[in-house]
């Protein structure tokens, strides 16, 4: 919906300034703890990849079906649960003090957790049926049930660790989640290693090993951050984890009404990139080992105009709060020009080093990985175009995000990512006879629409401001206070 033209009130020239180099100094200053932290949680990923890449293209091929899977439905609940994240940064920001409402939105937060977990856990338990069904290899899909008997029980302490970031990100102390990210790195290299290959007294327990680390991995990471806000004493105040099994049905029902649109829309783009290796599956086994390695160069390059888009988010929130337009003008086209920027440099370093990039992830010497070495190249030289593609698309929704517009870039999501995306990709892939890289034109396609559309939607609404902050969100609106 579009906002309503406002006249210019009388206090805009009280209006804090605003100007490019200012928001870009304010902008790096929020963004560059978010993509650390970003980086470090995809890095936990990557380690897993590359050690698979060492059992052989059969095990890496396995385990990116079942991690695949595995994603679309976590990133689902993760965009379920950021809506935590703003509501908590608006109730601190009405009140700076604020600690009940901030409780009731932590509490009600895990409550969803669970809730969206439970069911995704028994559709991982009966992965193999499911992925055979696909139209997978048969030995492909009983190993990628197998990796996911250990890896399924990640899901739950990965979700508890995002709400326990989202509050973090909202009292502005993001500090503790790169530091106890980072640890989780080095914890998952140990233990991986440990599991899979058998080290330190622990059992070689091959694919199945590196899911059952990546599960302890997060609910260490879970349980260290948890005792952090319980017994630190910036956050022992607020008493996060006090009964939190009492119900508040209106709290969380406003979460799932703010969350929804935005767990759609990352679930509209994982689960194209789940359906990509999907499709890659039907081609054979050596496309699907290639594009998980090329797929996550991308998602590791990714978490840089990810934390700048969920930078963007807080900066034209704020300019959108204050009915400051030429903060939310300044604020989103500098995100988007330095997300831009970045993705660019990015695309170059494909370009030119592409098979160094390839050969960290699988042993590019050994002639039993040629073809898949071949293809992961020939992917990234079309990853290259996705990822400026990629960049404008995330920096675009969470300048979108800032005026509060959710559902039109759900709507723009499920046209881009599966009608162009996957239409495009099979088309390409399968008909026309090019094969993976098909399949990745076809990602590309997708990704620049609806990075056009979410720029078309910003200029749109842009022009416009709203001057009637009175209509509340339903959870402002309805709440009544609990303990």
């Amino acid at each position: 919906m579009l906002l309503p033209a406002a006249p210019v009130s009388a206090s805009t020239s009280d209006l804090e300034p605003t100007g490019w180099a200012i928001e870009w100094q304010a902008l790096w200053t929020l963004a560059w703890p978010l993509i650390l932290s970003n980086l470090t949680m995809t890095l936990i990923q990557a380690t897993d990849v590359i050690l698979m890449g060492r059992l052989g293209a059969s095990a890496l091929a396995a385990s990116a079906l079942g991690v695949n899977l595995s994603m679309m439905l976590t990133i689902f609940g993760m965009g379920l649960l950021t809506a935590a994240s703003p509501m908590m940064a608006e109730e601190r920001g009405r009140r700076r003090h604020s600690v009940r409402d901030i409780r009731r939105t932590f509490r009600q937060a895990l409550w969803l957790a669970i809730t969206i977990t439970l069911p995704c856990w028994v559709i991982m338990w009966c992965a193999t049926p499911l992925i055979k069904i696909a139209g997978q290899q048969p030995d492909l899909a009983q190993s990628a049930g197998l990796f996911l008997r250990g890896y399924m029980w990640s899901m739950l302490p990965f979700l508890l660790f995002q709400i326990m970031r989202h509050f973090l990100s909202a009292i502005e102390r993001t500090g503790w989640i790169l530091a106890v990210s980072i640890g989780g790195i080095l914890l998952n290299a140990a233990l991986s290693y440990a599991l899979i290959f058998g080290a330190f007294g622990l059992p070689a327990l091959g694919i199945f090993g590196g899911g059952l680390a990546s599960s302890i991995v997060w609910s260490v990471l879970a349980l260290v951050l948890a005792i952090v806000l319980i017994r630190h004493r910036h956050f022992r105040r607020f008493h996060l984890f006090g009964h939190w099994w009492h119900a508040d049905w209106q709290r969380y029902r406003a979460l799932v009404a703010l969350g929804l649109p935005i767990g759609f829309t990352l679930f509209f783009e994982a689960s194209v990139f789940a359906a990509a290796i999907y499709l890659m599956g039907l081609i054979n086994e050596a496309s699907v080992a290639a594009h998980a390695i090329a797929l996550q160069l991308a998602a590791l390059t990714f978490m840089v105009p990810l934390g700048i888009g969920q930078a963007a988010t807080v900066r034209v929130g704020l300019g959108f709060g204050r009915d400051h337009p030429r903060m939310i003008h300044y604020a989103g086209w500098t995100a988007f020009f330095t997300g831009i920027a970045f993705m660019a440099c990015m695309a170059l370093v494909m370009l030119l080093f592409p098979r160094p990039l390839v050969a960290l992830f699988i042993d590019a010497a050994d002639p039993a990985n040629q073809h898949v070495v071949r293809l992961a190249v020939s992917f990234l030289m079309v990853g290259a175009l996705f990822q400026i593609f990629d960049g404008a698309q995330v920096v675009g929704a969470g300048m979108l995000r800032g005026l509060q517009d959710t559902r039109v870039p759900m709507l723009f999501a499920a046209l881009g990512y599966w009608v162009i995306g996957v239409g495009v990709g099979a088309l390409l892939a399968f008909p026309l006879g090019w094969q993976g890289i098909g399949i990745w034109v076809g990602l590309a396609s997708g990704l620049a629409v609806v990075s056009l559309l979410m720029l078309a939607r910003w200029n749109r609404l842009t022009r416009y401001r709203n001057p009637d902050h009175s209509a509340l969100p339903a959870h402002k609106a309805t709440d009544t206070p609990t303990p």
